[in-house]
């Protein structure tokens, strides 16, 4: 399972050696907090799936790992099992910087409810946050 850690201003998740290769990427996500445009939890996250997997792995209902094409952009997915949460983090491009990677990833977690709540501090109350949030 990737480790995924809340930081001031970025969102990072760790894959492991297996999710790198199912997912052909060499690289761990990083995701700048400026970026996100909301966070939500669902219990069904295979209906948030859309487009086509380039390139990835997938077992329909047990597994997505990797990028997933449609018309609008690209998703990253991180899903594991049928009966655990996800979060669908939903991403839009932040100025100054090239378009963003993906326009959403979506990963399951069993920590989703603490990583929705790590990711809703708002800047202005950054500076109060006690270090960083891993889960």
């Amino acid at each position: 399972m990737a480790d995924l850690h809340v930081h001031r201003d970025r969102l990072e998740i760790h894959l492991t050696t297996a999710e790198k290769m199912l997912a052909l990427r060499k690289a761990d996500l990083i995701v700048p907090r400026d970026a996100i445009r909301s966070v939500a939890i669902t219990e069904d996250p295979w209906i948030w799936i859309r487009g086509v997997r380039a390139p990835g792995a997938s077992i329909p209902l047990t597994l997505a790992v990797g990028v997933w094409k449609f018309h609008g952009g690209r998703d990253f997915l991180l899903l594991k099992g049928k009966q655990r949460a996800a979060v669908v983090i939903d991403l839009e491009p932040v100025e100054g910087m090239a378009d963003s990677e993906f326009s959403r990833v979506i990963v399951s977690t069993q920590h989703a409810a603490g990583l929705v709540e790590a990711l809703r501090v708002d800047p202005a109350d950054a500076a109060s946050v006690d270090g960083d949030a891993t889960f």
